[in-house]
């Protein structure tokens, strides 16, 4: 048969290069691990970010929020896009776009431009990364190597972050914080000419797209999440910030009035409906709330205070890693013995525990009493629950509603991390501010002419005046984290009720994207 007949004879949108399923594999992972670890490269990169473009650090939050909003609020838009029009073809539009992106924020000269860039990034993720998951589905048979593939998938999934800090960290340090952005380019493109000749395209279903739900959610949070980051700078009686909780109200009203109404919502209501489901996207919120902050801050106190360099912020927070794979492992090994709860309970007492230890953070504070000993608990924490919220998520759906729910979890999980740091945010910038003033006259007492002349330009306390400042706004921002794990134990000890019944579908119906 020659060459010609073999191409007449295939199926349309079947792959050029059919038959090497690692290598299709090797293209899916390479696309998750390229979504997952964009938000730990950055984080390292922050302060640099900061210095090189004149951000200011409650502006600095929307560096992170503008990836974690988009990618949250689209997230299962993207899952249907694949559905609709064929998983293949938006696997590639979603790499490509986050591609282009990433080679912007890289040039970016202003502030407006990376966060421009950002927001782009995080759409193209929320295209591909749902659907990259997916496309295991299309490529692998039922069984044991299409479990392998979910193992490998999964696998990527929880270890991009650590790949992340260390890549984030040696990227930064070495060249510079533009090539933590940079590196995205080869990669995505060699993704893209890889997908056509080594994975079959799905089959299109019918369908509806539920754009107004889609942007209306996104737009209600991003006005939410902008009222708390205006409300740090310019007070509560600002009348942008007024405004912005004022459209929030409306568009996340508009919103679930939408989801109401549409026959085919991108938010299925009913999904709510589960006091255990509900009681776990809380959890999610609460815990992706304190996380993100925690995470966004810590960064900030090692390398400005701490003095780290940017790998030396990487490998500080490889340990907490270690921790949340280890807390992963005991509850995937146990879950079906003891059922969600006493992970849950156990959990989010931990993240509570850790958080509440931050608080005591100062300036004097040491990388092993301040910052390691209540992350690593903190995150031991985060290991019981990751698990045990994905497998409580998705138990007693339907099977053709589990993407749906777990998806769900998702994006729970990336607007929590949003508005949690937006929160903190505003505890930080007033806490900041509050200790500014107390320090102005020890340092216009005792401050070098050279100290002087630097805060006159800069308008920020240098040395350890800054640090101090610095240090005291962070302790003050944890206590509001704190209070959001406690809002997740709170849920977790009162709300979740799983029956005996519950445990055989508790025992492997986890979908691992969602990990």
């Amino acid at each position: 048969m020659t060459t010609s007949q073999l191409i007449k004879d295939q199926k349309p949108g079947a792959a050029r290069r059919d038959g090497r399923p690692g290598i299709a594999l090797a293209v899916i992972a390479a696309c998750q691990l390229m979504v997952v670890l964009d938000a730990t490269i950055v984080n390292i990169a922050l302060p640099h970010i900061q210095d090189a473009l004149q951000f200011s650090t409650t502006d600095l939050t929307w560096v992170v929020s503008a990836y974690t909003l988009t990618f949250g609020g689209l997230l299962l838009l993207g899952g249907r896009a694949g559905d609709i029009l064929g998983r293949r073809r938006v696997f590639m539009t979603g790499i490509l776009l986050f591609t282009f992106a990433s080679l912007l924020g890289g040039l970016a000269q202003e502030p407006w431009q990376l966060l421009a860039a950002r927001v782009l990034q995080g759409m193209g993720g929320a295209i591909a990364s749902p659907t990259s998951l997916a496309l295991i589905t299309t490529t692998f048979p039922e069984g044991p190597e299409r479990n392998r593939a979910f193992g490998v998938f999964a696998a990527v999934s929880a270890g991009g972050g650590a790949i992340g800090l260390l890549a984030g960290g040696m990227l930064t340090e070495w060249l510079d914080w533009r090539w933590v952005l940079f590196v995205n380019v080869p990669i995505g493109v060699v993704i893209a000419l890889l997908a056509p000749l080594y994975i079959n395209e799905s089959e299109r279903h019918t369908g509806r797209f539920d754009i107004a739900g889609a942007l209306t959610s996104t737009a209600g949070m991003a006005s939410l999440v902008y009222g708390f980051i205006r409300a740090a700078d310019a007070g509560w009686r600002d009348s942008l910030t007024i405004g912005s909780f004022a459209a929030a109200v409306v568009l996340l009203g508009s919103f679930a009035l939408v989801e109401s109404r549409a026959k085919e919502p991108i938010t299925p209501l009913r999904m709510f409906a589960d006091r255990n489901r509900s009681g776990t996207y809380v959890i999610m919120l609460s815990l992706a709330a304190a996380m993100f902050g925690m995470f966004f801050y810590i960064v900030l106190f090692v390398q400005n205070v701490l003095g780290y360099s940017p790998i030396q912020a990487g490998l500080a927070f490889l340990p907490v890693t270690v921790v949340i794979a280890i807390g992963a492992g005991l509850s995937q090994r146990f879950l079906p013995v003891l059922g969600p709860k006493p992970f849950m309970v156990t959990g989010s007492a931990l993240a509570v525990i850790g958080l509440a230890w931050q608080t005591l953070i100062s300036s004097d504070s040491s990388y092993a009493g301040g910052v390691l000993g209540p992350m690593l608990v903190f995150g031991f924490g985060m290991g019981l629950n990751f698990v045990t919220l994905t497998v409580t998520a998705v138990s007693g759906v339907a099977q053709h509603e589990a993407g749906a729910a777990s998806g769900l979890l998702n994006a729970m999980q990336q607007v929590g991390g949003s508005l949690g740091l937006s929160i903190l945010t505003t505890v930080f910038g007033s806490a900041s501010k509050d200790e500014a003033r107390k320090q102005l006259p020890k340092f216009l007492s005792d401050g070098s002419a050279e100290q002087k002349a630097e805060f006159a330009k800069t308008h920020q306390l240098p040395g350890t005046w800054g640090h101090q400042v610095l240090a005291h706004g962070i302790s003050m921002g944890f206590v509001a984290a704190a209070a959001m794990a406690v809002l997740a134990l709170g849920t977790a000890w009162l709300v979740i009720r799983v029956r005996k019944s519950d445990l055989e579908a508790l025992a492997g119906t986890a979908t691992p994207g969602a990990v």
